[in-house]
C-alpha cells in the first residue's frame, strides 16, 4: 500500500493499493482517478499502515482511501465503517473526515 500526507489546515492522508496508482475508473458521471501526485508516497505493509492511520486520526486528519487492501486495513484500524464505502467499477473507496 502507498500512503502520503498532504499538509493543509489539517493533514490529508491518501492511502491506496499500490497497483492502482495511475489508473482511472469511471461509472456514469462518477470517476475515481488514482493519480501519482496525490496517492504515491511511502510503501507500507498492513501493520505499519494501521499504526500510521491511528496516529493520524489523533491529529484530526482526513482520509482518502482507495482499493480493496487499503479499505480492509482502514476498517481494521477503525478509521472508516462499512457504510462509508463506495465503489466505482468494483474498486472500493472511502472518505473520512
Amino acid at each position: 500500500m502507498q500512503i502520503k500526507i498532504h499538509k493543509s489546515y489539517r493533514p490529508v492522508v491518501a492511502l491506496c493499493d499500490t497497483h492502482l496508482i495511475g489508473k482511472k475508473f469511471e461509472s456514469g458521471i462518477y470517476q475515481l482517478h488514482i493519480t501519482e501526485s496525490f496517492y504515491k508516497g511511502e510503501e507500507m505493509n498492513k501493520e505499519q499502515v494501521i499504526k500510521f492511520l491511528r496516529r493520524q486520526a489523533v491529529e484530526d486528519a482526513t482520509f482518502n482511501i482507495a482499493g480493496h487492501e487499503s479499505i480492509k486495513t482502514a476498517l481494521e484500524a477503525g478509521i472508516i465503517q462499512e457504510g462509508n464505502i463506495g465503489k466505482i467499477q468494483n474498486i472500493p473507496y472511502a472518505l473520512a473526515f
